[in-house]
């Protein structure tokens, strides 16, 4: 799958039906040795000075890319070691 590919699509968690944000804004971290996404960084906020939040979403947690949303599932974030799934300061 091609990064233009997963642009413009919407995550929404599974568990808890809420909508985390737009792919198109994200940044990706790929395993340099492997060349396979390691974890998804979305930026939310940031308007008017307000501080903007990232949500760190590991790509083993993505449970299905459509063709216009990516679900995952939060509820198992515990499962994957050295990720972060959640907002950082």
């Amino acid at each position: 799958m091609r990064l233009s590919e997963l642009a413009g699509k919407e995550l929404i968690d599974v568990r808890s039906g809420t909508r985390i944000g737009m792919l198109g804004g994200a940044d990706l971290f790929i395993d340099e040795e492997s060349g396979k996404i390691h974890s998804i960084v979305i930026t939310q906020g940031g308007f008017f000075n307000k501080k903007k939040d990232q949500a760190v979403i590991p790509w083993a947690a993505i449970h299905k890319v459509g063709p216009d949303m990516i679900l995952l599932d939060s509820s198992q974030e515990a499962r994957y070691a050295g990720a972060v799934f959640g907002t950082t300061d």
